[in-house]
């Protein structure tokens, strides 16, 4: 991800409510453009095989459409196709956000118009919790992606780094409290 080229006002960019025909969609999209360790728990370096597309579909079964989910998941749609996921999980010190896009989304704005939206989601932003991000030191497009957001980052343990986002679109940009699309 190039922070520099990531605005966050693509119109184009919407997040849907995970459903099992989203979780199709999904699988699909990070079949075509992302390996199984950036979508879900996966050894590093292993490609898509049919146990890897099963488990991914029961990884998030049970995660986001379990009747008593752990977290909630959006569909990030641009363009009216599945790009990646976000998704907002509940934990001791916030609101956990996580996003995947496949290799063919990221740097073009999609990630920041889609965590814009997350944080104008009624649900999200009425909970009151403040959202932390976790990712690699080495993970630039991330890091980029939090900074752009206004996120204040500090150093983890073993290489990571802890982000912490403003639940408030302070920049007044025309993606702030926008939503777009189904469920938003």
């Amino acid at each position: 991800m190039d922070p520099g080229t990531d605005s966050g006002t693509d119109p184009d960019v919407a997040l849907v409510p995970l459903d099992e025909a989203g979780l199709a969609e999904l699988l699909e999209a990070a079949v075509a453009g992302a390996a199984p360790a950036e979508v879900m728990p996966a050894p590093d370096g292993a490609g898509w095989d049919e146990r890897l597309r099963t488990g991914f579909l029961a990884f998030h079964r049970g995660r986001a459409l379990a009747a008593d989910p752990v977290e909630r998941t959006w569909v990030v749609r641009s363009g009216g196709r599945a790009a990646g996921a976000v998704r907002v999980e509940p934990g001791a010190d916030g609101d956990e956000v996580g996003i995947w896009l496949a290799r063919g989304d990221r740097g073009r704005g999609t990630g920041t118009a889609a965590l814009r939206l997350l944080r104008s989601e009624q649900s999200v932003a009425a909970s009151g919790a403040p959202l932390v991000a976790r990712t690699t030191a080495s993970n630039h497009g991330a890091r980029g992606l939090l900074r752009t957001l206004g996120a204040a980052t500090a150093p983890g343990t073993e290489g990571t780094v802890t982000a912490r986002l403003p639940t408030v679109d302070h920049d007044g940009g025309p993606a702030a409290g926008r939503r777009t699309g189904r469920g938003c």
